[in-house]
């Protein structure tokens, strides 16, 4: 469940709770800007600014102004005499925007969710000051939710869809989506369910595809985000690739790994990798060369799949999967 889905539980038991959103760092604090924990008034968190006393603090300032309707700036200071006093391993200045959750703002919670998982481009624009609070959401198409946004304001906040950080200005904080990675993992078996678990834990959007309903289930992966029951051949005329998507290749065997592997090259991605031994990889390369496949285009492949790291149970064979997709997804 995000932060958004959590949020939106509380709403439902009528309970409130405080948004905690970094939006200014300098230095090494742990979390860059955007990073967000939510605070209930029942003293729970949930989501990371940072651990220690930035946690703390934001915390413990959260249950100060929680029912209180107000929005508050908390300034944390950390020079190197306090991180050293401290034992803190990390030092700088960060600014914390704490805002209520609101009842009124809950389609704009929901689109934000929404939109996260799926990988689309939007914009929050949160408002701030004495007596003042708004927030809307903006789509790619400039169509909003929340409070209103003049014509003026959504053509300056055209420009701000690229942006990787929040921008902040005047007690206005915008911040583009930090969404999620989509991964396709073809296959339902044992590696694919702690792949599924994994990825998911480092905010992979999941979707799981086989052709066997007995396999690919809610029962097996319940942290899938989707799961598609589908043959491997035809799967490919119901999903969309854009070219930032990911893919994991663990079927049940060469055949079907090949013929995922073949369409899939046909299409742009971030990442496709494929389980099995090299002489499993040769066979199936082999094929993909007579399949009409240049080399550079094969050798982009991540065959056998994962970082070296000894791995061979199940579980130690998905951590250097997944491990492989965060380095990938960090490179650029």
């Amino acid at each position: 469940m995000d932060l958004y889905e959590i949020i939106e539980q509380y709403l439902n038991e009528r309970k409130s709770g405080i948004l905690a959103t970094i939006i200014y760092r300098a230095g090494s604090a742990p979390r860059d800007a955007g990073a967000k924990m939510f605070i209930s008034e029942d003293g729970k968190t949930y989501g990371t600014v940072g651990g220690g006393r930035l946690e703390s603090d934001a915390r413990t300032e959260a249950l100060q102004i929680m029912g209180k309707g107000g929005t508050k700036i908390l300034h944390v200071r950390m020079d190197g005499k306090e991180v050293a006093a401290e034992g803190m391993l990390c030092g700088g200045d960060v600014d914390i925007l704490l805002e209520p959750i609101s009842e009124s703002y809950r389609e704009v919670y929901k689109n934000i969710s929404d939109f996260e998982k799926k990988g689309k481009k939007g914009l929050v624009v949160t408002k701030f000051g004495q007596n003042i609070f708004s927030k809307s959401f903006i789509d790619y198409n400039l169509e909003f939710t929340g409070d209103a946004v003049s014509d003026e304001e959504m053509l300056s906040l055209r420009n701000h869809f690229t942006d990787t950080k929040p921008v902040v200005s005047d007690g206005v904080v915008i911040e583009p989506l930090q969404v999620s990675s989509l991964l396709y993992i073809f296959g339902a078996g044992h590696v694919s369910q702690y792949i599924a678990k994994i990825a998911k834990l480092v905010d992979f959007y999941v979707v799981v595809v086989d052709d066997r309903a007995e396999f690919a289930n809610k029962e097996r992966f319940p942290e899938a985000d989707e799961i598609i029951v589908d043959d491997f051949r035809h799967i490919f005329d119901r999903v969309k690739f854009t070219g930032a998507e990911f893919v994991a290749i663990v079927t049940r065997g060469h055949a079907y790994d090949a013929d995922v592997l073949k369409e899939t090259l046909k299409r742009q991605v971030r990442y496709v990798g494929m389980i099995g031994s090299r002489r499993k990889v040769k066979i199936v390369f082999d094929y993909m060369k007579e399949c009409g496949f240049d080399e550079k285009t094969i050798e982009s492949v991540h065959a056998p799949i994962g970082l070296s790291i000894h791995a061979e149970t199940p579980q130690e064979i998905a951590v250097s999967i997944v491990a492989e997709l965060i380095q990938v997804r960090g490179e650029h």
